[in-house]
């Protein structure tokens, strides 16, 4: 174990900002930050963790969302054994309900990754356009967005590994949320919010895996701190999202995740069959399906 690592912490104002010391994970060192500006690949990820997983209550109660078990394993760990089969570095943390569990568990299980922790003090009344806004001063370097309650095979990032790119998949019953529309070209053209629907346009489910370049980053965080100071932190950061895609000072290219191969967790419902789709084979059209895909938005 290394000497220290510096956390951004919120005071209990939601703005205020004081640094607070915690040893780095498994004695990983800090990354030159202009090694990591310039790389390749993406290596640093950033997973929002601070919310009460309430839909999973009563499991959540006394165990974080990220914790929960599909198919016997805790989400978090599929999540980390997947960045570090990606050549993942670092994984930057926003933790609020059961932040000390996410620490234990990570001190365990994240094997060489450095880890560097964000608090969401205000988890109970924010949502995650407040907690991506907090891990702000973190980020400083390309890096890969990710939700705490996914699960995915590990192969599914290999094209989010590349700058602006989005995670998207054909819409099954089970799922809802945020969708979007597609140009030609395969980049995002719009966001529906909610069940907006455009009868006219092919829509898309977000799995909620984003890439950023900095630049794009910037232009984010200069958004985010909009709503921050004006005391819009009770919603999604897709709302964000949407607009910078509508007014064209954001862009995403679309990666295509089989719809068969990745669930995200909010019910206990979610959790069986989860567990049931990791369970069954990976047939032959499955594995096709995301090049079927991508061939079509070429045509």
């Amino acid at each position: 174990m290394s000497k220290v690592k510096v956390a951004i912490v919120e005071g209990g104002n939601g703005l205020g900002i004081s640094d607070t010391c915690y040893p780095i994970l498994h004695g990983a060192t800090m990354t030159d930050s202009s090694d990591l500006a310039t790389a390749t690949n993406i290596t640093t990820a950033l997973l929002l963790a601070a919310g009460m997983g309430t839909r999973l209550h009563p499991l959540t109660l006394d165990t974080p969302k990220c914790l929960t078990e599909v198919g016997g394993v805790p989400i978090l760990k599929r999540l980390v054994d997947n960045l570090r089969a990606q050549g993942f570095k670092r994984l930057i943390v926003v933790i609020g309900h059961l932040g000390n569990c996410i620490k234990e568990f990570l001190q365990q299980h994240a094997g060489d990754m450095q880890v560097d922790y964000v608090t969401n003090p205000n988890y109970r009344t924010t949502n995650n356009i407040y907690s991506l806004w907090l891990a702000r001063k973190q980020i400083r370097e390309p890096f890969l967005l990710v939700e705490n309650d996914l699960v995915f095979e590990t192969c599914m990032l290999d094209e989010m590994l590349h700058t602006d790119k989005m995670a998207i998949s054909k819409i099954l019953p089970w799922m809802n949320g945020t969708t979007v529309e597609l140009g030609p070209d395969r980049q995002v053209t719009a966001f529906r919010m909610g069940g907006d629907v455009c009868n006219d346009a092919r829509q898309y489910k977000t799995v909620n895996l984003y890439s950023f370049s900095l630049s794009s980053w910037n232009k984010i965080e200069e958004r985010l701190s909009r709503y921050v100071l004006k005391g819009k932190l009770g919603g999604y950061y897709e709302v964000v999202f949407a607009e910078m895609v509508a007014n064209g000072t954001l862009s995403f290219d679309a990666v295509f995740f089989d719809k068969d191969r990745w669930y995200e967790i909010d019910t206990n419902v979610d959790l069986r069959e989860a567990g049931n789709m990791l369970s069954r084979p990976r047939s032959i059209a499955s594995r096709s399906l995301v090049v079927a895909e991508s061939a079509a938005h070429h045509v």
